[in-house]
């Protein structure tokens, strides 16, 4: 198996979350061993993906280099990250990534109309070989080792329409598609109107968000799946876990996790080069590594 890209460049516009800006979003090929990078063309600003270069992580995953940051990537990393691409250059002319419709579903079809195509080098995957814990309090998210790629998130939330909820997912392209791309962020309607006063959120709407009131959900049309909240979680934990700089093999189990707790939790994996394993993808022997990346 080896390293991917996309086939060709592929580009949309939406609308900026926080400062409800248009905002154009290129998706370009690169060679191998490149790795995912993201460009500001509007300041001419390269950023790689690692997570040195995280910047916030308090309401999205933000990257930055010399000033200039890029927030919200997670969406769409974490549809890269599903689609198992190696190397991409992501070129946005603003500093933010656009929303879409909260979900990843407009990335994942964004990357089916660019195509993939595998590279001359094999493909490297991380293989975990320790447990790693970030906990705070009741919170944590860990990673551990496994033969396969799995996602096993709860949360809990004294919302009537949440409360707890618990999903656990084996990871693969067409998994994620299913169960995961469609899912939308969420928000409380106290919290927009905060953040809307601090010149936050000014993108957000019904169009690319759930929003709760203290009761009930204020989209005319309802969830798209009865467990939405936790699906998101997921599908942002996918996308954070991206900056680990490739894919791995081991579990991901988390309660009431956040970016905040991911990033640390990449950082800790990182540290300690005995946590786990390069494998490059070639032979017979990595026939069952190579499923949750077919």
């Amino acid at each position: 198996m080896y390293q991917t890209t996309i086939k060709k460049s592929v580009e949309l516009v939406g609308i900026g979350l926080h400062k409800g800006s248009p905002v154009k979003l290129r998706l370009e090929p690169l060679e191998s061993n490149s790795g995912i990078v993201f460009y500001r063309s509007d300041v001419d600003v390269s950023i790689p993906l690692i997570p040195e270069n995280v910047v916030d992580t308090k309401m999205a995953t933000v990257i930055g280099k010399d000033g200039h940051v890029i927030s919200t990537i997670e969406h769409l990393l974490s549809a890269v990250y599903a689609y198992g691409i190696d190397n991409l250059r992501v070129v946005v002319d603003a500093d933010e990534v656009p929303v879409m419709d909260g979900s990843s579903a407009s990335f994942c079809m964004l990357l089916d109309e660019a195509g993939l195509i595998q590279l001359d080098i094999p493909k490297k995957i991380m293989r975990i070989k320790k447990e790693i814990e970030i906990k705070e309090g009741k919170k944590y998210v860990k990673l551990s080792p496994a033969p396969d790629l799995k996602y096993d998130f709860t949360i809990k939330f004294p919302h009537p329409v949440i409360q707890k909820q618990e999903l656990t997912l084996e990871l693969t392209k067409d998994s994620y598609k299913k169960e995961i791309s469609r899912a939308r962020t969420f928000g409380f309607l106290h919290e927009v109107q905060y953040l809307r006063s601090k010149g936050l959120a000014l993108g957000g709407s019904l169009e690319n968000a759930i929003v709760l009131d203290e009761k009930t959900v204020l989209n005319p049309e309802g969830l798209r799946f009865s467990d939405e909240f936790v699906r998101h979680k997921i599908l942002d934990a996918i996308g954070d876990m991206c900056l680990i700089g490739m894919n791995f093999i081991g579990n991901y189990e988390a309660m009431a996790g956040s970016h905040d707790l991911n990033h640390k939790l990449t950082l800790k994996l990182l540290k300690d080069a005995d946590n786990y394993e390069i494998v490059e993808l070639v032979g017979a022997k990595t026939a069952e590594l190579e499923k949750a990346y077919a």
